[in-house]
């Protein structure tokens, strides 16, 4: 009983630090991503979108909108991560930690739902500003949950993964810049993969945000391009393999010093 009591004490202490993290700075962290959907709500969603007209028998704004709430869900439970962990490092306080009496599993899952934190925050105030262009509708909302939960952790754990191995604070933006946006854009926030010819259909059927986002769009419009199953046995495939990687760093000790 004293075991999981200090083992909580020690989670929560991990989580509140990661949430006043990006709480204190929110003008770097929660608002920059809220401006930017909403430039992509103006000038996508409005703009373009008025002119594109329907995407599966649903206005061209309201398609991408649960696209690009899933998008920044996707950066921000990714970088918080990887910058946080890294600094943690930089600094040399993860010594402390790691020496401390406090499991693998407390400091990994401390570090990664805080990246789950920032991943919804942001992403509720993206939902929240598109209200002003559309009206959502949740088709699903116990699966819309499920699936905007699970791929924040998916992407927290990739952001821990990240830092193990970054040496620079500069090593921490390539895999966003070469790996996480491409394969974003390229995950059917801004069109349905029906468009595409059959190669591509196929090819694109290996990106795991496209599955991610459909089951997303799912939970909230009820259209999607993908079974929702398959998309649901992938994030929970991404989950389990990515944690025991991360676990396994950890245990290891792979990166801690600089």
């Amino acid at each position: 009983m004293t075991h999981w009591r200090s083992s909580w004490v020690a989670f929560t202490t991990i989580l509140f630090k990661e949430i006043k993290r990006f709480t204190r700075i929110w003008p770097q962290t929660l608002l920059p991503p809220g401006i930017v959907m909403a430039l992509y709500f103006v000038i996508f969603g409005k703009m373009i979108g008025s002119r594109i007209g329907e995407m599966d028998g649903f206005a061209y704004i309201d398609y991408i909108v649960p696209g690009l709430i899933m998008m920044s869900v996707i950066t921000n439970s990714y970088s918080n991560v990887a910058s946080s962990f890294f600094s943690t490092k930089f600094q040399r306080s993860i010594e402390e930690l790691m020496v401390a009496p406090v499991s693998p599993h407390v400091i990994l899952l401390g570090y990664t739902f805080g990246g789950v934190a920032r991943g919804l925050a942001v992403g509720l105030i993206v939902t929240l500003m598109s209200m002003f262009f559309t009206r959502l509708q949740i088709h699903h909302i116990g699966l819309t949950i499920c699936v905007v939960f699970f791929t924040s952790l998916v992407f927290s754990l990739g952001g821990f993964i990240n830092s193990v191995f970054a040496r620079t604070f500069d090593d921490i933006s390539i895999v966003p810049t070469f790996v996480l946006t491409p394969l974003t854009y390229l995950g059917g926030v801004f069109y349905s993969i029906h468009l595409l010819s059959p190669f591509w259909q196929a090819l694109s059927m290996a990106n795991p945000i496209l599955h991610m986002v459909n089951a997303f769009r799912y939970g909230i419009l009820g259209v999607s391009d993908i079974p929702i199953a398959t998309a649901l046995i992938i994030m929970a495939v991404f989950t389990v393999a990515l944690y025991s990687l991360s676990y396994w760093l950890l245990v290891r000790g792979t990166g801690m010093r600089q």
